[in-house]
């Protein structure tokens, strides 16, 4: 199959043709017709099978119809989870549509002065990417026009409710028109993200491309059982020497521990950054550029990476702290193996979390490859006497008399002076208030 059985405008098929696309992939050759076709669509694939063309395309196509409505606000709007997600898919959306230069495509995210937002949104506008929580801060404020919306499109749909941009989102759609197209991407359909595609979708048309095996053949997936964070750290200091890592970049939990290892490996002489939330979205991008341009060889991040990061020179994906959930590993990993290429995922985890990589093997459906020791190291507990449960006959001894005292105890002593040794005070008549020594 061909783009062009697919039934794509000529300056489309120009544009894949300039970034050498010559065949769609399964999700593309599944969703473009449909997309094109006007029907609601939950759709799903593991990461890097090429989604985002998936949507985009159907969407410029249905933007070469000119529309009747007028207005400046777009007609096609593109929720994103991530300010790095949202730049992949404008970067993209430009790219398709550069035969097209009657197509304006702007952005709205989070970390970016408010003034050039607004005078973005005050211009017309075709498509809009955006995150949820910058987009309802302009539909607060009476900024974003939605009168000619058509089309609607959910990328990392589940992602994007882990985010916690649920009410984000359906204030958002509240806000939209009723007679709409929505599409929804997303690499599972479970839980909330069901229970939202039933609420704003209409008879939709479901896509499933892999969505039960998330192997990725072409990335070998290995792990290390590590006793501690000196072992782990230590450990990736090592495997970062060796000649077949190329760019790479180490996933961690939390934002303060993605800055302290980068500080390490910068002190150890691998040019390195980090790469989280808290960082100002100037840093974010510089960090990103210098990635891409293979000026820096090492990025440290939290999950804000796991998704949007498209750089086909990303030989290793190391995993310093196992992801939150086994969906997570899948698409860390995912950043690694692109475009036909191999690669590698280095996992690091402790015996504690034996469980967490059970979950990832059986979502991915093969074992990790082990490296080293299979089990870490535990730590013997120090030996406890055992009690036999008879005394042996040696050990007995003849039974006390009543005020004999017993061996190595020192006898109390009468208020009335010293009592005669080998013997204790008579004892007094129990009574409730009585208190013994």
């Amino acid at each position: 199959m061909s783009f062009a059985s697919l039934n794509l405008s000529a300056p489309l098929l120009r544009a894949l043709a300039d970034a050498r696309h010559e065949t769609p992939t399964p999700i593309q050759a599944s969703a473009i017709p449909v997309v094109m076709a006007g029907f609601d669509v939950m759709a799903s694939a593991k990461t890097g099978t090429g989604k985002t063309a998936a949507f985009i395309l159907p969407a410029l196509e249905r933007l070469l119809v000119p529309d009747a409505a007028r207005g400046r606000g777009p007609r096609v709007l593109v929720l994103s989870p991530t300010r790095e997600l949202a730049g992949q898919i404008k970067d993209a959306a430009v790219g398709y549509a550069r035969h097209l230069p009657q197509i304006r495509i702007g952005s709205i995210v989070g970390g970016v002065p408010y003034p050039a937002q607004q005078k973005l949104l005050a211009r017309p506008l075709d498509i809009l990417v955006a995150t949820p929580g910058r987009l309802l801060d302009h539909i607060g404020q009476n900024r974003v026009d939605f009168t000619r919306l058509e089309l609607v499109i959910f990328d990392e749909a589940d992602r994007m409710l882990d985010m916690g941009f649920l009410h984000d989102v359906e204030r958002i759609m509240a806000a939209a028109p009723a007679k709409r197209q929505t599409v929804m991407f997303s690499a599972t359909f479970e839980g909330q993200v069901t229970a939202l595609a039933s609420r704003l979708l209409k008879d939709p048309k479901r896509i499933r491309i892999s969505s039960n095996d998330a192997r990725s053949e072409q990335i070998r997936q290995r792990i290390h059982f590590v006793d501690d964070s000196s072992e782990k750290k230590g450990v990736l200091l090592d495997l970062l020497t060796e000649g077949s890592v190329g760019q790479a970049i180490v996933f961690t939990s939390t934002k303060r521990g993605a800055e302290r290892l980068a500080a390490v490996l910068d002190a150890e002489g691998h040019a390195t950054s980090a790469l989280h939330g808290d960082m100002r979205q100037g840093q974010r991008n510089r960090a990103l550029s210098r990635f891409r341009e293979g000026s820096l060889r090492i990025l440290v991040a939290t999950d804000i990476a796991a998704r949007g990061i498209d750089v086909a020179s990303i030989s290793h994906v190391f995993n310093y702290d196992l992801p939150r959930s086994a969906e997570d590993y899948v698409h860390r990993i995912g950043r690694t193996g692109r475009a036909g290429q191999s690669g590698a995922a280095i996992s690091f985890a402790t015996h504690a979390e034996r469980g967490a990589v059970r979950r990832i093997e059986r979502l991915t459906g093969q074992p990790l490859e082990c490296v080293g020791a299979a089990e870490p190291v535990r730590r013997a507990a120090p030996a406890q006497p055992v009690r036999s449960q008879r005394a042996r006959p040696e050990d007995r001894r003849a039974p006390r008399t009543r005020n004999q005292a017993p061996q190595g105890r020192r006898l109390p002593q009468k208020r009335t002076g010293v009592a005669a040794e080998g013997t204790l005070p008579a004892r007094r008549r129990r009574t409730p208030d009585a208190v013994f020594g």
